[in-house]
């Protein structure tokens, strides 16, 4: 595992990123940094690669599917300007619940994953979430991985997805004490819906 020198904050046409600068000369300068409108076709290269066309079918897409990602939480991570490593959330909500995030998907590129790509682009966003006055955030994920970050599968036990999942796989976050407490019932999306009529590039940034 390759171990990074420093960790820092920088200001870059007034919106804040995070970089990396690893101790490896091949790995160069990795950013974090939100998501643009050039970064689309990489980022579905990018998920192709990590998951296939089997992605599509997950529960998990079924509430992401015709919305767009909740506002400033589309993030990227780059490597001498070649992005290696992508993550969204997205709004959702259940009885009891608003403030609800949905994450996903997380993907790193093959090339760059013993450099700690994932678990920088997950604090990221749920310190960005966070900051933005969400109240909890959902995943379908290893829980062995994402305990890390403090999700838990007991969370969700009130909870629903509108499709097949794996209940050990469904992990909950309170970013807010006892945020998910009184939570349950089915998840559904409440993110914008997507128009056709509305050009990609803006459809794929379009903020909730």
């Amino acid at each position: 595992m390759t171990s990074m020198t420093s960790v820092r904050r920088l200001l870059r046409g007034g919106k804040e990123i995070a970089a990396l600068q690893a101790l490896s000369g091949d790995a160069g300068l990795i950013v974090l940094r939100e998501e643009r409108a050039g970064d689309i076709a990489a980022r579905e290269a990018l998920l192709n690669e990590a998951f296939g066309a089997a992605r599509f079918a997950k529960t998990s897409e079924i509430l992401r599917s015709g919305r767009a990602p909740a506002r400033g939480l589309s993030l990227t991570a780059t490597c001498n300007n070649q992005l290696v490593g992508t993550v969204r959330l997205w709004h959702v909500a259940a009885e009891r619940g608003r403030g609800l995030l949905l994450l996903g998907p997380l993907a790193v590129a093959d090339s760059h994953r013993t450099f700690g790509i994932g678990g920088m682009l997950m604090r990221e966003a749920i310190a960005r979430a966070k900051a933005r006055g969400h109240k909890a955030i959902l995943l379908v994920g290893d829980e062995p991985y994402y305990q890390r970050f403090g999700f838990a599968a007991a969370l969700t036990n009130t909870l629903d997805l509108p499709g097949p999942v794996d209940r050990a796989r469904f992990l909950g976050l309170e970013l807010e004490d006892s945020a998910l407490c009184d939570v349950r019932g089915m998840i559904r999306p409440t993110g914008v819906l997507l128009n056709q009529r509305v050009r990609q590039d803006e459809r794929e940034l379009l903020a909730a």
